[in-house]
């Protein structure tokens, strides 16, 4: 057993040894392709290691659009923990109430009703037990889209290497190409009255695939001309994310259940939410322990949620991120062509979701290193393996952008150098 004391802090090694023998070796072995870095503190848009070493945090999943520890967010996160941190769950607690109808003030009109997790698989499987409700009990969704691991969630998660361990997973549960219209109306006029479609504004783990234009409208127009529940999964692109409050704001559509998490509780707490139609949420309305958690809409997870709406609002970060990720797509595109050519497939995103897809295997992993000795965390897909994301937050400064893109340079010219052909016109390939 490992014994740590204030005075003899871990290092690498004993973290190590801790990971391979407590968690996970296989995350050991992960986290020492990536440098083996001890990250212990956070501020902003910077994340600081045992080493000593600071790295402009573009990582998180999402999670960080105000960067780590906003005071906002702090401030009503503290107060909280002096006061009541974990409620009763038999009396009304104000701040659970507080948060869902600030909440309710920033999602599409018509969206009304509640329902607080911890995480978003948990939104989606509230969101799957929404419909059973409602008699909708045929699934779809969408090849290359990540809805999280639980086993609802995951029947729905578009990706077999993820399901295989672990099926027979829900039953009647169907995927379709992510904007392709035609094949989902095809499966709705085999479920007519019974499905529920969830899909996701842009896909986030499946490398940053943006829909055609007018797709939301046109699910939307589907679900309703069949008789469908529409979940829109914003679990990672809400919040300001796309550079709009939510992905739905986009296309101007209402779904009839909304998810969001990650950035909700202001990269402090772990929560997320559904936002419903009072139809939609009718038997949850009667019954109130029809669908319950222990820490659901615990009053510390509120007050972050209050702090990070809050922080959003006042510091405009929905349109700093959508001006911010302009500025970084065009930048961040002309240096990887720069150096990449015709390896780079394709440079993009919206708002601050940036993926930079590669046309063979290889150079996004080596990136993604190379990013982190260069000083900046960065993101692999979890659905692409041809994709590299970029999800920095939306409080970086002017000094913050001048060095993430110095860093993308700099880790682009020395990975460039294994996979580009020479000037002599010999391949570099054999180097790897």
């Amino acid at each position: 057993m490992t014994t740590v004391t204030p005075a003899h802090p871990p290092g690498r090694a004993e973290i190590g040894h801790l990971y391979r023998t407590r968690l996970s070796k296989g995350r050991a072995t992960l986290g020492e392709l990536l440098g083996g870095e001890l990250e212990t503190e956070s501020q902003g848009a910077w994340v600081s290691t045992a080493s000593g070493r600071r790295l402009l945090n573009c990582s998180g999943y999402g999670v960080l659009l105000m960067g780590a520890r906003h005071p906002t967010v702090v401030r009503h996160v503290t107060d909280q923990l002096h006061r009541n941190p974990v409620a009763t769950r038999v009396l009304l607690e104000p701040q659970a109430a507080l948060a869902a109808d600030a909440l309710v003030a920033k999602v599409p009109h018509g969206l009304e009703r509640v329902h607080f997790a911890c995480s978003g698989a948990e939104a989606v499987e509230t969101a799957i037990k929404i419909a059973r409700t409602l008699g909708k009990d045929r699934l779809i969704s969408t090849y290359g889209g990540y809805h999280g691991k639980t086993m609802g969630a995951l029947s729905l998660t578009g990706k077999e290497l993820f399901q295989q361990p672990f099926r027979p997973l829900l039953p009647h549960t169907t995927h379709v190409a992510y904007g392709d219209t035609d094949a989902l109306e095809q499966r709705l006029s085999a479920a007519s009255g019974r499905a529920c479609v969830v899909i996701e504004p842009v896909q986030g783990e499946a490398g940053v695939v943006l829909p055609p234009p007018g797709y939301l409208r046109a699910v939307q127009r589907l679900c309703q001309a069949h008789d469908a529940l529409f979940v829109l999964d914003e679990i990672q692109t809400g919040l300001g994310r796309l550079g709009a409050w939510w992905g739905a704001d986009l296309e101007a559509v209402t779904p009839d259940v909304l998810l969001t998490g990650k950035g909700l509780g202001g990269g402090i707490m772990p929560v997320s939410a559904v936002v419903a139609t009072p139809q939609a949420f009718t038997a949850f309305d009667k019954d109130p322990y029809l669908h319950t958690s222990t820490f659901s809409g615990m009053p510390l997870a509120m007050a972050a949620v209050r702090g990070a709406l809050t922080a959003i609002e006042e510091e405009d970060l929905v349109a700093r991120a959508r001006d911010l990720g302009a500025q970084l797509l065009d930048d961040i595109g002309r240096i990887a062509k720069e150096h990449f050519g015709d390896l780079l497939r394709e440079v993009r995103g919206r708002g601050l979701l940036l993926g930079i897809e590669f046309a063979e295997p290889g150079p996004a992993g080596d990136l993604l290193v190379e990013l982190i000795q260069q000083g900046v965390v960065a993101n692999h897909s979890l659905n692409s393996h041809l994709v590299l994301r970029l999800t920095p937050p939306a409080v970086l400064t002017p000094s913050d952008v001048t060095f993430l893109l110095t860093a993308f340079d700099r880790a682009c010219r020395a990975q460039a150098a294994r996979y580009v052909p020479t000037l002599e016109g010999g391949a570099s390939h054999a180097q790897r």
